[in-house]
């Protein structure tokens, strides 16, 4: 077996986080990320970049990490028990933006690799991502260009491969104790690993780079959407569904957790600002009450 390089895709994982800050920021026009650099006791560091009260931007950090360890936690060895008794390393970038503006989609993206050593033994790899759109208030036009340009850059790696991992997101970003999406969905994979490394790595680029080719086209078109606090009230609602995800069911927090990742950037996709409200009940036919039309897994692209 050829000798995976890992300093290939940490090489490319930095550059990804420059160019995604440097696109978010010309998109903003007023915000910058600041940089915290930080060490991992137990091995390895990573730059954490969060953009605060942007023009367009309320919130936005985008992750760069690489992490090392003797020993998995729990949440990684749980399905894949080989893994048990290996070295590892993982590296990433991983990324939420928090839009000011309720007619701006929340959104999420990473890319990641991930293998784990043995002497004697074949190294065990895999690369995961993906990105996924959470509107409040949603355009149709906005989501079919989302998912517009994420089959376009699945094309080059097989017909199946935007519908395979299109249901995998939808499954995937699903909160069960409410029965719905977290939001109109996009990519998701993981463990990917069935095609030569080179393939593998191809698609992980084409999936980071087409991030912002989904994303800033929407936030240019609504930033300048007029809204009032009846909206911004809805918006921080719906935030706590983000957060619900993210603490109960999402496995990159429990395994930054688990695996003694730094708590500041594991923990900065939250919202700066989120609410919620006993049993709340949209007014019927309602701005509000259309989203729950969109927060189950559709074929957007044929609609």
């Amino acid at each position: 077996m050829k000798q995976i390089n890992i300093e290939t895709v940490i090489s490319f994982f930095k550059q990804l986080q420059d160019d995604i800050c440097i696109q978010l920021e010309k998109a903003d026009g007023q915000g910058k990320f600041v940089e915290d650099a930080w060490l991992r006791e137990e091995g390895g560091g990573g730059r954490t970049r969060v953009l605060t009260d942007g023009a367009v931007i309320e919130q936005g950090g985008v992750n760069f990490s690489l992490v090392s360890g003797n020993k998995l936690p729990p949440s990684a060895t749980a399905h894949r028990p080989e893994l048990a008794g290996r070295t590892w390393q993982a590296c990433g970038v991983s990324l939420v933006i928090h839009p000011k503006n309720p007619f701006i989609p929340t959104s999420h993206a990473n890319v990641r690799f991930f293998i784990a050593e043995k002497a004697g033994e074949e190294p065990v790899w895999w690369f995961g991502g993906g990105f996924d759109l959470t509107p409040f208030y949603p355009f149709l036009d906005d989501i079919k260009h989302w998912h517009q340009t994420a089959h376009d850059l699945c094309a080059p790696f097989g017909e199946n491969v935007y519908q395979e991992h299109k249901a995998w997101c939808d499954d995937y970003f699903y909160l069960k104790h409410r029965n719905e999406t977290r939001g109109v969905g996009g990519l998701f994979f993981d463990d990917l690993n069935q095609w030569s490394f080179e393939q593998c790595f191809s698609y992980v680029k084409a999936v980071g780079n087409g991030f912002t080719d989904a994303y800033i086209p929407i936030m240019e078109k609504r930033k300048n959407t007029p809204f009032q606090d009846e909206h911004r009230q809805f918006q921080l609602y719906r935030r706590g569904r983000y957060v619900e995800f993210n603490l109960v069911f999402d496995r990159g927090t429990l395994f930054g957790l688990q695996s003694g990742g730094r708590t500041e950037s594991i923990l900065m996709s939250m919202p700066p600002l989120a609410r919620w409200e006993y049993n709340y009940q949209p007014i019927e036919d309602s701005d509000e009450a259309e989203l729950s039309q969109f927060l189950t897994p559709r074929e957007w692209l044929t609609e």
